[in-house]
């Protein structure tokens, strides 16, 4: 109880400090060192009372004692009367025995001479008045048992014994009760995490016997190899109840309920192929005519020469390729061929020039960007009315996310470079590239909430985990600053570094204890963010800070040399820190050793973005070159699987205006981000965010839904499920902050 009660007063001091209730503070303080129950410190009041002892204070002893009766014993049933009856006894004679062993016999005749009217009618009091009187008391048999040690230490670890056990059985107020609550449900919390990691331990084990052949170049630690969020076993369970559900579930023709994607069961449904590129499916697109001609037969003839799962070609761009069973009735086919035609029909492809594999930054940024039509086009299918509508319910039921509204967040007036949601869900932070912070809300309704200008550039912001109200900004003039949005006031600003203050990246580790920020020195054009970088990579540190003490623990080693990290992000448990850096090198920390795991080349230029997947075993990456690559961490440098992305989804982003205006930026902000279950991954397009499916094959990913709504390039985008429906962030050049909210619907 004391260790609580002392961490109890602490919070109550933060709290007064932070509520600027300085005369409160005082008074509290004042109180807390004259506190005669010295915060139910057993041994505290025991020293208190041997004090008073050994300085002959007579009127303190009896002072302090009457204090603890009308405290605590007058509290306790009668049954307890006599206890505390004779604990006051044995304290008045171990006070007799100290001043007669110490030869100070003035002290033991006024005891006598104070206590007479009180003791004498005690009978076991009775023979002690004759106590001074006699030559050596410690020699005589009825008083010499008084005089030994063992007595004194037996009284003295009685009454210690009595007071905690008072102390423990005394009922305490809601807030002591709070902080043993808290500590019961970490205790558990710490508990599963054990249990949890020996499952994943036997799992992984389990694994490792039947991988035993293949050859790891790296090893991980034990404890990263066994702390992913779902093991292979059942992963492998939930992929073949996955192949079974769609072999036999037939086609619904009914849209789910609202559900919170973190609650629904992992499934994939029904492939819905869309092609690689707009430009393609420009060029795949026929005659309305021949397709209704061609179609039909086409859908009828046999695919013996192929395998069941495998993709369209390049001219069935947004075709919808259901799998072929030998028990589907003519009837389905008819319906799935009439809802092939009708989504031919109202697809509206836009209209650009096809780009090269090189994809030049010259050649996107003279295009203008795509209208939203496909997003919306595939949506407007779905409104059909009668007979038509009914059949295109079948088609949309098979997508994963439907639309349901999408806003607008228009307070920024220049090109955004962040957009992030905190880990509640309750909360945006947007950064543009004049250094205007917002922090606003969205639900019930949009509201800005907080407004943050700086004279210094901000570069990256990223919000802290506990307490989440808390934002790291990091500027261009080497400092980071500890913003609380509720105050709306700065708490602390840390200088990093001198040498390197282009803080281009930070990531706050899931305790909130750390955070991870990552400096880079000025690049030859003088460190101007709307440019293209240079082909020579700068340099750059990552630094480890506490949170709490606001100091830099570590300094992480960099090889093979140091070079900026463009991006950062922890797992779920903070002990592990996967990075990007300029130099196209992926690196895996470990954050318990604080050492570098791993790392490999991953990409023929930067790497923009990095994140881990759902399980952990993988890390996913987009960068220079165009490539979004999954990789698996228990093997450096492998590929799980790799595909070619448009470039206005990897950047330099390009707006191009009237009289040869043109707008160059880099990437700044995420350009990937995953929906709750790790399934599907929202990306940047020059009209909108694309949303795809992980296949876990080739190609790796699968185009199922464009959110549209933009009219300039979206350069960064975000995806939060803290709530029932998914929400979906993505912000562009020119300021405007769409927010897509999706129905989630059944698998």
């Amino acid at each position: 109880m004391a260790s609580t009660v002392e961490r109890t007063d602490e919070h109550v001091r933060e709290y007064l400090i932070y509520r600027g209730f300085t005369s409160t503070l005082k008074h509290l303080d004042t109180e807390i060192k004259a506190d005669k129950e010295k915060g139910f410190r057993v041994d505290k009041i025991i020293d208190q009372l041997q004090q008073l002892v050994h300085s002959f204070d007579l009127s303190g002893l009896k002072e302090y004692w009457l204090y603890l009766d009308r405290r605590l014993f007058c509290r306790l049933e009668d049954v307890y009367r006599s206890t505390v009856n004779k604990l006051r006894t044995s304290l008045y004679r171990y006070y007799v025995v100290n001043s007669i062993q110490r030869g100070n016999l003035d002290k033991t005749q006024e005891f006598f001479q104070k206590q007479a009217l009180e003791l004498q009618g005690q009978p076991e009091w009775r023979d002690w008045f004759i106590l001074p009187f006699i030559p050596a008391p410690e020699q005589n048999s009825a008083f010499s048992p008084y005089f030994s040690r063992q007595w004194a230490d037996t009284f003295l670890v009685s009454l210690h014994n009595f007071l905690s056990v008072l102390f423990q059985c005394m009922p305490q107020p809601v807030l002591l009760s709070f902080d043993a609550e808290v500590q019961r449900m970490t205790g558990i919390t710490e508990e599963n995490e054990e249990l949890r990691q020996l499952l994943f331990a036997l799992q992984t084990d389990s694994r490792d016997q039947r991988d035993g052949e293949e050859t790891v170049h790296h090893k991980l630690p034990l404890y990263v190899q066994n702390m992913d969020r779902l093991g292979d076993t059942e992963l492998d369970l939930v992929s073949s109840q996955r192949a079974i559900s769609a072999s036999t579930t037939p086609s619904r023709n009914f849209f789910s309920t609202f559900l919170p994607q973190g609650r629904r069961t992992p499934g994939k449904p029904t492939p819905v192929s869309s092609g690689s590129s707009p430009s393609q499916a420009a060029v795949g697109r026929k005659d309305t005519s021949s397709a209704q001609a061609a179609k039909p037969k086409e859908a009828l003839q046999p695919k013996d020469s192929k395998a069941a799962g495998s993709q369209p070609s390049a001219g069935e761009v947004s075709s919808f390729q259901p799998q072929q069973s030998t028990n589907q009735n003519p009837r389905t086919k008819r319906i799935q061929d009439h809802e092939k035609e009708r989504k031919e029909l109202f697809s509206k492809p836009p209209q650009v020039s096809p780009q090269t594999p090189e994809r030049r930054a010259g050649e996107a940024g003279e295009a203008e960007p795509p209208p939203d039509v496909p997003g919306d086009a595939m949506e407007a299918s779905c409104s059909g009315s009668g007979a038509a509508g009914a059949e295109g319910a079948a088609l949309c039921a098979e997508q994963p996310f439907i639309k349901l509204s999408q806003e607008e967040y228009g307070e920024h007036h220049s090109s955004i470079m962040h957009c992030r949601v905190d880990c509640s869900g309750r909360r945006v932070a947007s950064l543009d590239v004049d250094g205007v912070v917002k922090v606003w809300s969205f639900n019930p309704i949009m509201q800005t909430k907080a407004t943050i200008m700086s004279k210094s550039p901000l570069l990256s912001l990223e919000w802290a985990t506990k307490p989440d109200r808390l934002l790291l900004l990091g500027s261009g003039v080497g400092t980071v600053r500890l913003y609380d949005t509720d105050a709306k006031k700065n708490l602390y600003e840390m200088n990093i570094d001198e040498t390197h203050p282009r803080i281009l990246s930070l990531a706050c580790s899931p305790s909130g204890s750390s955070f991870v920020c990552s400096a880079a020195a000025l690049s030859r054009s003088g460190g101007a963010e709307s440019a293209p970088r240079l082909p020579v990579p700068v340099s750059g540190q990552l630094l480890l800070w506490d949170t709490k003490t606001v100091k830099q623990q570590l300094q992480f080693s960099l090889e093979p040399e140091p070079v900026a990290i463009n991006c950062t992000a922890f797992n779920h448990n903070g002990n592990l820190l996967v990075t990007g850096a300029a130099d196209g090198v992926i690196r895996l920390f470990d954050m318990q050793q604080y050492e570098s795991a791993m790392s490999w080349r991953a990409h023929d230029g930067e790497v923009y973005s990095v994140e881990f997947s759902y399980d952990e075993n993988t890390v996913f990456s987009i960068g220079e070159d165009g490539k979004f690559i999954q990789w698996n961490i228990h093997r450096c440098g492998v590929k799980q699987s790799e595909q070619i992305l448009p470039q206005d989804a990897t950047g330099p982003f390009v707006l191009s205006g009237y009289s040869g205006y043109k707008q160059v930026q880099v990437p700044r902000g995420r350009l990937l981000a995953f929906d709750s279950e790790g399934q599907h991954v929202l990306t940047c397009s020059s009209y909108g965010g694309l949303i795809y499916r992980l296949t876990g094959g080739e190609p790796a990913l699968e185009r199922v839904l464009s959110l549209g709504g933009h009219k300039a390039p979206v350069v960064t985008v975000d995806w939060c499920s803290a709530v029932d429906c998914g929400t979906c962030l993505t912000a562009s050049m020119d300021g405007k902050i769409k927010l897509s909210t999706l129905l989630a619907q059944k698998s």
